[in-house]
């Protein structure tokens, strides 16, 4: 089955410290098809290096990130 090329899964880590919200979102992608895009929102400034090294390491595209406010988010799409 593929993704649906609209839809972002959103994947909320606000408030959640290192390294919880790298190992949460490294679990949470295991269970969605290749080629999904998903959207990383957290709080913690360390995300800065965790979701870009894993996004590295386990060979997905980082395709945009940002900070608003205190919150960091990360878009990502999945390795087929």
């Amino acid at each position: 089955m593929s993704p649906d090329n609209e839809t972002i899964y959103l994947l909320d880590m606000k408030g959640l410290r290192c390294p919880i919200p790298v190992a949460r979102t490294r679990k949470a992608v295991k269970k969605l098809p290749g080629g999904s895009k998903v959207r990383v929102e957290c709080t913690d400034p360390l995300a800065d290096i965790d979701i870009p090294h894993m996004v590295n390491t386990d060979g997905h595209d980082l395709l945009d990130k940002g900070i608003s406010d205190e919150m960091r988010w990360y878009l990502i799409k999945l390795k087929a």
